[in-house]
């Protein structure tokens, strides 16, 4: 059991580090800066790790922030139910997809500042393969410890992104608090939050998408800023500590006052 926990939290640091670090903040928002070689690196890997591909991630996160919680919002649950987003955020991400893979014009002038394709197992209609050999390396991993259990936590946290887009998009938005009077139906859910790696701030996140942290007041805690802080160290990325804002919370509402 603590041997499939442990390769679980494995896997499931890669997912979220390259889905909330290097395909949020970084790529569809700026708030962390990445050289042309790490970017490169993310473009070539990403895919093959976790079965996402960083372009559509990106081009479908900005609609949803262009189109929030409208009937365009590629996965809202106030136009599609609670549960059904898990089903509609899988046909938009395919739909995304495809549009990019045909150059659709609209689409293309989302995503014209990323500095990559869409990714060629795509391109080639083999998206199934990531999760394929991944389960393949779970499968070798149960073999080689003798526990079945082992290989199922690894595949498990790696391939969990589904799970953590639906937590992170029905809760986000219609379960928890606000701070922020935003547009939309943007909440904070702490437990999300902290499975998350902060994602669940959405109300937070969509009052400054382009902040690189996601918690905005005492109580709040965005364990993937920690290890973007960490990477950093590692002379892997740059925050860009300019864009988080400076806020007052006055009772359960919050002020801005830009940074400086």
């Amino acid at each position: 059991m603590m041997l499939g926990l442990t390769l679980f939290l494995f896997g499931y640091l890669i997912s979220m580090i390259y889905t909330s670090i290097f395909y949020h903040r970084a790529l569809c928002h700026g708030a962390i800066s990445l050289s042309p070689r790490m970017a490169k690196f993310i473009d070539r890997t990403g895919m093959a790790l976790t079965g996402i591909d960083p372009l559509g991630w990106v081009c479908m996160h900005r609609l949803h922030h262009e189109f929030s919680d409208t009937i365009k919002d590629p996965h809202s649950p106030a136009h599609t139910g609670f549960w059904y987003t898990l089903v509609k955020q899988h046909k938009s991400y395919e739909r995304i997809l495809s549009r990019l893979v045909l150059k659709d014009a609209r689409l293309m002038a989302v995503v014209k500042d990323v500095p990559f394709d869409v990714h060629a197992l795509n391109k080639k209609q083999l998206w199934w393969l990531p999760f394929f050999y991944q389960a393949f390396i779970g499968v070798l991993i149960s073999f080689a410890t003798h526990n079945s259990l082992a290989g199922l936590g690894y595949f498990l946290g790696i391939c969990g992104h589904p799970i953590q887009g639906f937590l992170v998009n029905a809760f986000g938005h219609g379960v928890g608090y606000r701070s922020f009077d935003c547009p939309d139906q943007s909440t904070n859910n702490t437990p999300v939050a902290l499975l998350c790696f902060g994602e669940g701030y959405q109300n937070n996140h969509h009052q400054f998408p382009s902040s690189p942290l996601f918690a905005m007041k005492a109580g709040e805690f965005d364990l993937g800023y920690l290890f973007a802080n960490g990477l950093e160290s590692l002379g892997l990325l740059k925050i860009r500590r300019d864009l988080i804002p400076l806020t007052k919370i006055m009772g359960d509402k919050a002020t801005f006052s830009p940074s400086k």
